[in-house]
Order: C-alpha cells, then sequence, then structure tokens
C-alpha cells in the first residue's frame, strides 16, 4: 500500500544500527525479529493509510481516531504496551508563530511520529539519531527523545525572538506620549507568550511520566536525557511567565506616563483659568448696568482698575508657578 505523500521515513533499525527502509505491509513481520525497532514518520496521513498502520502495529482505536485529527490537547495516555502522546509544536515563519501537533505511537519496538500542521521535517533529527549507535540501541525511546528535543529547542527559539521584541516594545512604552499601536503590539505579543506557554507547559509532565512511568520505553541510561527536555520546557515556561508580567508592567507605566501628562496639562489649564478669574471678576462688575457703581467719577479709577487687576494676576501667577501649576 503506497502512500508516498504521507510516508516520510519507514525505516528498521537493530542493535543500534540502520537496517533498511521497509514498506508499511512489511513491518508487522520485521517487529516480531529481536532487537529490531521501526521508525515510521508520517505527515497528515489520510483515515484509510491510519487503518492499516492500526493493523500492522496493533494499535488502539481510539489513539488512531485522535492520531487522524490535530487539534487535540496535549497528553500522554496508555493503550496496552504502547503509548500515545501528543505535543504541541510551534515555527517561526514571516515573523508570526504557527502552531502544529506531532502525534507518536511508542511501543517496545517501534516509533510512529505523525506531523500536522507546522511542523519542521524530522529528517535532519534522523540522521543525527543514526549518527549515536550506542544509545539508537537502547531501543525507540532514544528517537523519541530526540524529536522532542527539538520541539521544545524551538520553542525556546521562538523565546529569543519574543526577547528581542520586548526590547523594542519597551522603548516605545517609557513614553508619556499614548501610543495605540505600541498597546496593541504587546496585547499581541502576551497573546503569543500565552500560546507558547500552554504549548510547554504539558512537556513537563509528559516528561515527567516518561521517566518515571515507562521504564520498558526510556530506560535508565535516557532518563537524564528527558530530564533535561523537561528543564528545558519549564524554563520556556517560566520565561514566558516573566515576560508577559514585564509587558504588563511596562504598560501599566505608560498608562501611568499618561496620566501624569494629562494631569500636568490639567494643573496649567487649572492655573491660568484661576489667573484669569481676577479680570474676569472684575470686568464683569463693571460690566453691570447701574447708575451709582463706585469709583465712576474718580479721575484715575480705570487705570487703578487694571493696574489692581494685573497686580492680582502676577501675584497669583508666581504663587501658582512655585507651587508648580504653570
Amino acid at each position: 500500500m503506497e502512500a508516498p505523500k504521507m510516508v516520510v521515513n519507514s525505516v528498521a533499525y537493530r542493535a543500534g544500527k540502520r537496517l533498511k527502509d521497509i514498506t508499511i505491509d512489511d513491518i508487522s513481520e520485521v517487529v516480531k525479529e529481536p532487537d529490531t525497532f521501526v521508525w515510521l514518520g508520517l505527515w497528515q496521513p489520510e483515515d484509510s493509510f491510519m487503518r492499516k498502520v492500526q493493523e500492522e502495529f496493533g494499535l488502539h482505536e481510539l489513539a488512531i481516531d485522535d492520531a487522524l485529527h490535530a487539534h487535540q490537547r496535549p497528553k500522554i495516555e496508555t493503550y496496552g504496551d504502547s503509548l500515545f502522546i501528543v505535543v504541541k509544536t510551534a515555527q517561526w515563519i514571516n515573523d508570526e508563530v504557527e502552531y502544529g501537533e506531532t502525534h507518536f505511537f511508542v511501543g517496545k519496538h517501534f516509533l510512529i511520529s505523525v506531523r500536522h500542521g507546522a511542523s519542521s521535517s524530522y529528517v535532519p533529527i534522523r540522521a543525527k539519531v543514526e549518527e549515536n549507535p550506542k544509545h539508537l540501541s537502547l531501543g525507540p525511546g532514544f528517537p523519541l527523545y530526540s524529536v522532542l528535543d527539538f520541539i521544545v529547542d524551538n520553542y525556546r527559539h521562538i523565546v529569543g525572538k519574543f526577547e528581542e521584541m520586548i526590547e523594542d516594545i519597551e522603548s516605545s512604552m517609557f513614553r508619556s506620549d499614548f501610543d495605540e499601536t505600541a498597546i496593541e503590539n504587546v496585547y499581541t505579543l502576551r497573546r503569543h507568550l500565552l500560546g507558547l506557554r500552554n504549548a510547554a507547559l504539558p512537556m513537563d509532565e509528559i516528561c515527567n511520566q516518561l521517566i518515571h512511568l515507562h521504564e520498558d520505553v526510556i530506560p535508565k541510561e535516557l532518563r537524564a536525557y528527558v530530564r533535561d527536555v523537561q528543564d528545558h520546557a519549564r524554563q520556556v515556561v517560566i520565561t514566558s511567565d516573566d515576560m508577559r508580567e514585564m509587558l504588563t508592567n511596562a504598560m501599566h507605566v505608560n498608562l501611568a506616563l499618561v496620566s501624569v501628562k494629562q494631569n500636568e496639562v490639567v494643573k496649567r489649564l487649572a492655573g491660568w483659568g484661576a489667573i484669569l478669574a481676577i479680570p474676569t471678576v472684575i470686568f464683569s462688575l463693571y460690566g453691570m448696568n447701574f447708575a451709582d457703581m463706585p469709583e465712576l467719577k474718580f479721575p484715575w479709577a480705570y487705570h487703578a482698575t487694571l493696574g489692581a487687576t494685573a497686580v492680582g494676576c502676577i501675584f497669583l501667577y508666581r504663587k501658582l508657578k512655585r507651587a508648580g501649576w504653570l
């Protein structure tokens, strides 16, 4: 049964060495051979093809149903003698983060990786694994670790990109002018960080179970390597949380600076309003049409009124200047 677009690689290994490429129809016989396991790499396989894979490997029907559809939550489940693992993948494409999934079926004699959505090819990882026959001889646990490590390294690469973006965003946030674009960038970046955190967080529990509960897949010799993947995943989660907190604080600082500047403007307007209130009151008083207004017949009344108004305005101006209102 040929499916060249769906089958990326189908290779048998024995005692840490690559034996040969095999067809799907031969898998059930090859996995019966001692010290032999098969690593099958698939890309968005069709339903009929996955049913054939299920038959050859003896996989559980529920796991096959999950593997046929993306948008599964990251998890690790046990079905008889095999494991079904779902992890989120992340790729930095055109200055954006795109997410996909990789589903793993792992048994004592096989590893099946099923990729959906945004995900780099695992062909280079396979080549790197084949250069280490000592660990490859331990079974499918070593290529499983290698792929998980590759996925988490992509998380860390994206975190590095986010750190560069945060430096640019922070410089625009520590200003007293309101920048709607900068606020939108902060919100978008916080959403991306949350998505990356949610992708990396389940990796901790997946690695923890692989280390403590599945020695048949991850022997003692590989536990330290899986713990390293677990530690890197935790670092991604912690760094993502820290950066989200930094962005929140930067946004609050920006809003505080804008508020302070607005308060300064209001104070200045209030100060000038108080100064202008003096001539407003005096001149409105003399604008009333009464026959017997005081000092109307005094020769210097007009000049005295202007002088008193000017003195009052100057006095109030100095007081407000010293108080920092002007």
